[in-house]
């Protein structure tokens, strides 16, 4: 059982367990790469170097899998060093892992740059962010509150 473990500090603690997948014993598991940082740097696991050609995409592994509590989502997301100096970044971005998948985490790369980019083993290819996910109830209506800006939308507010 995954639990949340409150008053560390005042602070709620989740715990998220991770399981590093068999041959990856070399590929660190997520990690901070300082001590504000939002994210978990995230590694390829690629067996050989992966070569995205511009414009191309491909699924790159991570080597593991992750169990968390019900109420987080964890989110993929670009590292703005490699969108900035390469132009690789995440597609479906932020990527969605809910908490009840248990498969191989994997990352949708694209290259938008000019110059192909080589993804090599233990290359940090992205981050990822938990975040809390609030309980919400749908209901049906059939009459919808006004407001001021109404149905107005793509643009309507302005630029």
């Amino acid at each position: 059982m995954i639990r949340q473990q409150r008053n560390w500090g005042g602070i709620n603690l989740y715990q998220v367990l991770f399981k590093r997948l068999e041959g990856n014993e070399d590929i660190a598991i997520p990690q901070k790469m300082s001590e504000w940082a939002a994210g978990f740097d995230l590694q390829a696991a690629v067996i050989e170097a992966v070569v995205l050609e511009p414009g191309e995409r491909k699924l790159i592994p991570t080597g593991f899998a992750m169990a968390m509590p019900g109420e987080l989502e964890a989110q993929i997301r670009p590292r703005s060093g490699l969108a900035y100096k390469h132009g690789i970044t995440c597609l479906n971005s932020p990527g969605t892992i809910d908490a009840d998948y248990r498969g191989e985490v994997k990352v949708l790369l694209i290259n938008l740059g000019q110059e192909p980019f080589t993804i090599t083993r233990g290359e940090r290819i992205a981050q990822m962010l938990f975040q809390k996910v609030p309980v919400v109830a749908i209901l049906e209506a059939e009459e919808l509150p006004d407001t001021v800006r109404g149905a107005g939308g793509f643009g309507h507010t302005g630029v």
